[in-house]
């Protein structure tokens, strides 16, 4: 029996996708338990209990995966019908944030508004809002293989006013991954290559702008090109995290033996957990929670384009736009912990601690999973008629 052959007698025992919902559960348990292990020094000394933030996140992931289940339950017609109030939703937090006396401020960025027992993150949710609001838009003008110019700019100066509210917080991480996304989809929605030059070079220009007006930005950059030169000033979180790679080696000092959680590396629960993963569990646990990203993001590209073959442009696009957004996110916060690309402030999807954005992701796999649930469905009743 092959591969795909084994796959498809699963499905039919199985109501959701097996390869999405196995992949998605593995990233959750391993990321809760590197939480438990890379946050329990920080929890003993701050709040007074080791498993206080492990327990928060035990949390915040019941309430994630609740959210997941009802996404999986949500029909895509549902979606489709909300997409723009969802996406007005997005621009009323993104505004509300900025606001004095509503936006919280942590490290120098104004991006929470707190409701006392839970702190909202509009650009977690903008994620989610911006992936339905392309996928009904590219469905309103009927994809993008004969659309015009001005087809191609709306949504993109839709996108654009999203990203002078994220970088009014600042928050350039999100506005990176959701320009990206969006630009992702759009191309697999058929847009012509041409289209996508001058805005490639309008998005580095205005990346480059955005550097040199910040100096805190510029420093980044450049401490990002010789981290070991200003290994205790602007580099000291990445040369953390490079040592933490160096200690793990090929099969790591054994879980919850990591040296640099012990308050060396700052972050170590949320934005750097794949560097203590990797301190613990070496190249070998590194390696495998790669792997597993590359299966998810592929599985929900293969998810879009099996939608797109059953003529639901809609479930395609979203599919797309929710596999893209999991992923670009996943490839940006591995490229920060291995050194490849600039410090930014994103979590690892599904497995940093994190309640926004544990939420967001599980609410993307839900929908990814409900994609493939009616798409297969439709499938079992043609072949019935």
């Amino acid at each position: 029996m092959t591969a795909n052959a084994t796959v498809k007698s699963v499905q039919n025992r199985f109501p959701l996708d097996p390869v999405m919902f196995t992949t998605a559960l593995l990233l959750i348990l391993v990321g809760l338990i590197m939480v438990a292990s890379a946050s329990i020094e920080m929890s003993a000394r701050n709040y007074g209990s080791p498993f206080y933030l492990v327990l928060k996140h035990a949390v915040y992931l019941g309430i994630s995966v609740g959210a997941g289940a009802m996404a999986v339950g949500l029909p895509m017609t549902f979606w489709q019908k909300v997409n723009m109030p969802l996406l007005l939703l997005g621009f009323a937090l993104l505004v509300l944030v900025l606001v004095p006396g509503v936006g919280r401020e942590v490290n120098g960025s104004v991006r929470w508004i707190s409701l006392g027992f839970f702190t909202i993150q509009g650009s977690e949710f903008l994620k989610l809002f911006i992936v339905l609001y392309m996928a009904g838009y590219l469905v309103r003008v009927g994809g993008m293989e004969q659309a015009d110019l001005g087809s191609f700019v709306k949504p993109l100066a839709v996108v654009v006013g999203l990203v002078f509210l994220l970088m009014a917080q600042p928050d350039f991480g999100a506005s990176v991954v959701i320009m990206a996304a969006v630009m992702g989809v759009i191309f697999l929605a058929g847009a012509p290559i041409r289209y996508f030059m001058p805005l490639l070079v309008g998005c580095v220009g205005a990346g480059a702008l955005l550097a040199v007006l910040q100096p805190y930005r510029l420093a980044r950059l450049t401490v990002f090109t010789d981290p070991w030169e200003h290994q205790y000033e602007g580099g000291y979180q990445l040369t953390q995290a490079l040592i933490a790679f160096g200690r793990g080696d090929l099969f790591g000092l054994g879980l919850g033996n990591s040296i640099q959680k012990l308050f060396f590396l700052p972050e170590a629960h949320t934005d750097f957990l794949f560097s203590i993963l990797a301190e613990e569990l070496g190249l070998v646990g590194a390696t495998l929670v790669i792997s597993l990203f590359c299966v998810l993001m592929l599985r929900a590209l293969w998810i879009g384009k099996t939608a797109q073959d059953r003529d639901k442009p809609f479930h395609a696009y979203v599919a797309y736009g929710a596999g893209l957004m999991l992923g670009i996110q996943a490839c940006i916060n591995l490229g920060v912990n291995l050194g490849l690309l600039p410090t930014k402030g994103l979590t690892l999807p599904l497995m940093s601690y994190g309640g926004n954005s544990l939420i967001v992701s599980c609410v993307l796999v839900g929908i990814l999973l409900r994609v493939e649930f009616e798409c297969r469905n439709e499938q079992r009743r043609s072949r019935a008629r």
